[in-house]
């Protein structure tokens, strides 16, 4: 971290096809050594895919898939007086959809279809459906948090 001087925010530019900021923040997260142009294939043949079965704008279920991974509670581990706690923490939103985009990324990578298109594609119309490993990962979050909900007044 910077001594002196915030850290300045790059201003991502939105993707050509959808006009989106948050489309191309995924991408640029999905995005392997700097190979935007196989990423930009994989997330449009995923919304090719997503269009064609579901019936509905691709860009509306991207974001309600989103929408429902977005975590709202995280823990925080703290070490207290020898002993390491697990703090729950409240989640902006830019580091929600951050978590969010990461989870979809590596359930997606880890599924059992063919091709990446494909498993971006079912993990994406999982989570709009609610269901799938990433929601489950976000359940998750959410029960530890829940869980230890009497280590909140340790919260720096």
């Amino acid at each position: 971290m910077p001594r002196k001087k915030k850290a300045v925010v790059r201003e991502v530019l939105p993707d050509p096809k959808y006009n989106d900021v948050v489309v191309s923040k995924f991408m640029n997260c999905l995005m392997k050594k700097g190979k935007k142009s196989i990423a930009e294939k994989i997330v449009y043949g995923a919304f090719d895919i997503i269009a064609e079965k579901t019936k509905q704008p691709p860009l509306e279920v991207f974001k309600t898939a989103l929408d429902n991974v977005r975590p709202m509670v995280k823990v925080v581990s703290r070490r207290v007086g020898g002993s390491n706690y697990q703090i729950p923490m409240e989640v902006n939103e830019k580091n929600g959809r951050a978590l969010a985009f990461r989870w979809l990324i590596s359930y997606s990578r880890a599924r059992s279809e063919k091709t990446m298109i494909e498993r971006l594609a079912a993990e994406l119309i999982a989570a709009y459906k609610k269901e799938g490993a990433s929601i489950k990962k976000r359940e998750d979050t959410h029960k530890m948090a829940e869980a230890n909900k009497a280590f909140a007044h340790l919260r720096f």
